[in-house]
Order: structure tokens, then sequence, then C-alpha cells
């Protein structure tokens, strides 16, 4: 072979391998998932965090891990930024063993609006009535948090709300909002234990709270039964939620979940509206809060995601933006918008190791949009395994997320692992 065909046959055979190698790394640059903190296998720091995380002005991650802790019940964490990519955790708050102060906080935190830089979440359960509480953790000078509990549930009927199982938001006066899965006025429906509740907390002197009972819902029909989501709040103080059951159509006759809207009215009272009831075709038993757009839709998951679009007749209307072919792979919690309009979220099961995903959904022409997969989790599970919260953003685009097992001792919390605290890097 004469030098100048080597040559050439050199040449092309560097252009392929380049360009392979070029392709693949772009492939594995598009996303890199990243375990910030893996929740250890003796349970002290936290086992089995769930919902979403916060961020505050410094760059510090907050949130809740279900169980674990000095005492099994439960405790808020932070997570501090440090050099080379490490995190420090930093255990906030145990909830005792005598579960007087709450225990098993399964919602989401947020932070006040008075720059005061206190945390506020809900329990489960436990407190002086046992049947949940909600919480305020105050930071002191010497980086202590001192929790105050604000209001315990009532354990004799119910009838204020019972077993929180989401966080809160607050309006403009500083007033909390959320729901309780069961109790309620209408104690005796739902099995005996109350069909739910969406309740207010009003800040008044002396560092007291008043809980008043805004909406209570009634026995399975047409109207919705069982919120286990959080609510969202409009401009005009409307608020919105789901229900995993009730609404009448499908799922067994009891009903596959709703959309409702709460309005106030004169006097106090709340007027409650049914936007939309999903019959198992077009979703069903929806567990995670909504979210608005810039032009009031509401968006949000049911084993689908959705759209909610609001007419000029006061109807609303429901369109279905993604079916999930695997069953087990439906998004288990909130979505989340990036400046672009795209939606952001995570399936607690499916992808190609069935332990959950990270995606993103982009709208194209004709009101058509395509799901990418940014993350699969591994079978392994050190990068966490079964995804439990929604997602929040970085100021550089970064996505944060819990999963509630898999991480870096895959023996502990029974096998399978304890949980973990991830970062997706676009």
């Amino acid at each position: 072979m004469q030098n100048k065909e080597r040559l050439i046959l050199l040449v092309t055979a560097f252009i392929v391998i380049f360009g392979f190698l070029t392709i693949t790394a772009s492939l594995f640059a598009a996303n890199q998932e990243k375990v910030l903190h893996s929740f250890n296998d003796n349970g002290s720091d936290g086992t089995f965090p769930g919902n979403s995380l916060t961020f505050d002005a410094a760059g510090n991650l907050y949130g809740a891990a279900a169980e674990g802790g000095a005492y099994g019940y439960g405790m808020i964490f932070q997570l501090t930024p440090g050099a080379g990519g490490t995190w420090t955790e930093t255990v906030l708050h145990n909830f005792n063993q005598d579960g007087t102060d709450g225990i098993f906080p399964n919602g989401g935190l947020i932070f006040d609006a008075r720059g005061t830089g206190n945390l506020y979440g809900t329990t489960l359960e436990g407190g002086a009535k046992r049947f949940g509480t909600v919480f305020q953790l105050t930071p002191g000078t010497d980086g202590t948090w001192t929790e105050t509990i604000l209001y315990n549930f009532s354990g004799s009927d119910g009838s204020d709300g019972a077993e929180p199982r989401d966080g809160l938001i607050f309006d403009g006066a500083g007033n909390l909002y959320g729901t309780t899965s069961v109790g309620g006025a209408t104690g005796q429906d739902c099995n005996g234990l109350g069909c739910g509740a969406v309740f207010q907390l009003a800040p008044g002197a002396g560092g007291t709270w008043t809980e008043t009972v805004l909406f209570s819902f009634n026995r399975p029909g047409k109207g919705g039964v069982l919120p286990y989501a959080g609510l969202v709040l409009d401009s005009a103080g409307n608020l919105y939620g789901t229900t995993t059951q009730g609404g009448g159509q499908g799922c067994g006759g009891f009903g596959c979940g709703i959309i409702f809207k709460l309005t106030p009215g004169r006097g106090g009272t709340w007027i409650e509206a049914k936007l939309h009831s999903f019959n198992g075709k077009n979703g069903q038993f929806p567990t995670s809060s909504l979210i608005f757009d810039a032009k009031g839709n509401l968006y949000g998951t049911a084993r689908s995601v959705f759209q909610l679009a609001p007419q000029a007749n006061g109807q609303w209307t429901e369109k279905v933006l993604h079916i999930f072919t695997n069953k087990f792979a439906g998004p288990c919690c909130s979505l989340i918008f990036d400046a672009a309009g795209n939606l952001y979220g995570t399936t607690s099961g499916g992808g190609t190791h069935s332990a959950g995903t990270v995606f993103e959904l982009t709208p194209g022409a004709k009101g058509r949009w395509t799901q990418k997969v940014l993350h699969y989790f591994s079978d392994k599970g050190k990068d966490g395994f079964q995804p439990s919260s929604g997602l929040i953003f970085d100021g550089d685009g970064n996505l944060y997320g819990v999963t509630s097992r898999g991480g870096a001792h895959p023996k502990s919390c029974g096998g399978g692992g304890c949980g973990t605290v991830f970062e997706v890097m676009p």
C-alpha cells in the first residue's frame, strides 16, 4: 500500500473514532447526575426523605426525612455546599421519642416571607393529640434551631382536620394554608375518619396562631375526598388543589379524584367549585400539588401530565400532555417550569432499570409536548432509587430532588438504601 493511501486510511479512522468519541461524550455530557448526600445505614441522619427541597439565599438546601433521626420519627436537615463540590449535612431538628412535637414529617418546607429565616412544615402524625402538627423552626445566633408547634390537630372528633400529608403555603398577609388527608366537619364519612379538610392558620398577638377550617370534604360521590397534596394560590386569593379520590367517575365507582377551587366569600365563608373530575382515562388519583403558568393555566400529575385551561364561560378544559406507557412510570410529584416554558418532574418507577427517572416535557407545534428523560436511576441504586419529590432549580439551571431509597449504603433500611439528595446538571 502506498504511503498516500495509508495516510488516507489513518485520517479516515481518526475521523470515525474522534466523531464517535465526540458523540458519546456529548451524550454523557447532556445531563449528569450527582448524589449530594446518602442517608446513612444507622438512620441517625434521617431515612426515607420525601417531598421537595427548598433553598435559602445562601444556597443551602433544606428538607425533611420522614423517618430516622435520633429517635426514628423523622428529622429536618440542612445541606451546605463546600469546596470541591462537597455538601455537609446538619440535623436541624429530631422529632422526639414521645411524639409530642410531631412524627413523620412528609411535606416540604417553606420559609416565611418576612425575612426572619423561619421554616414551616407539617407532620403526618404525633403532636399533643396524635393527629399531626404544623410546626415552625427558628434559627438562633449560635446555629441551633428551635421548634415551636403552631397547631395540634384534634384527636377528639377530627372536625379540625387530621393527618396533613403535604406542605404549606403563605398568602400576602402571612396566613398559612394547607390540607389534611382525613378529618373535617363530616367526621364519620370515609370509613369513619372524615374525608379531609382545607385549613388556614392566622397569626395573632404573642405568637399565637388560630386555625380555621375553610372547607370539609364530604362523603364519596360527585365531590372529592381525601386530599393528599398541598394548595396553590392565585392573585385573586382563590385556592386550588386536588383530591386523590371522589368525583363519581370510574375507579371502582368511588371516583378517580378531582381538581377543586375555593373562593373566599362574605363573612369568612369559602365556596368550593369542582373544576375537573378524572375518570381513569384522562388520569387518576392525583397526589401532588398544582402549578400555574403565566397565562393562568393549571398543570399537574395524575399518573399522567395534564393541563387545565380556564375558558371564557367559567369552565375549565383539561388536556393530557403526556401519558407514560409504563403504568409504574407515572409521575409521582409536583412539576416545575423553566424560563422557556418546559416542564420538569420525576417518576418513582419505570425507566431502563424500573428505578425511576427525571424527565423534561417540551412544548411544540400544535400543542404537542415531547418527553425527554434527563436521568435514569440505576438498578444498583447508588445514584438513588424511587424519586419521592418534585424538583427545584438553582440559579445555574441545575435540578435538585430526593429519592426515598438507594444511596451509598445499599444494605441499610432493610435493603435498598435509605435515600439520597441528588443534583442533575445540564
